[in-house]
């Protein structure tokens, strides 16, 4: 493999785990929010799915870089 190839992955794998720490921090943070202000829970829906799409997204990086390293025979 490449340097470069595996400087990419490295940055995909970073990227990834940040990612998956704000969905956390979002979820966490939007969770106590919403119970202190008091909001609908079409909020906390709104951001329970917004949380959900970052682990999601975290996910298939994870799984491309994953599937790339089994393709260059590591």
């Amino acid at each position: 493999m490449t340097k470069d190839a595996e400087k990419n992955q490295r940055k995909q794998t970073r990227l990834a785990s940040y990612v998956m720490i704000g969905s956390v921090v979002l979820l966490m943070a939007g969770s106590w929010l919403g119970g202190v202000l008091g909001l609908p829970v079409r909020f906390a829906f709104l951001i329970d799915f917004a949380a959900l799409a970052g682990f999601a997204f975290a996910m298939i990086v994870l799984f491309r870089v994953w599937r790339a390293r089994q393709n260059n025979g590591e």
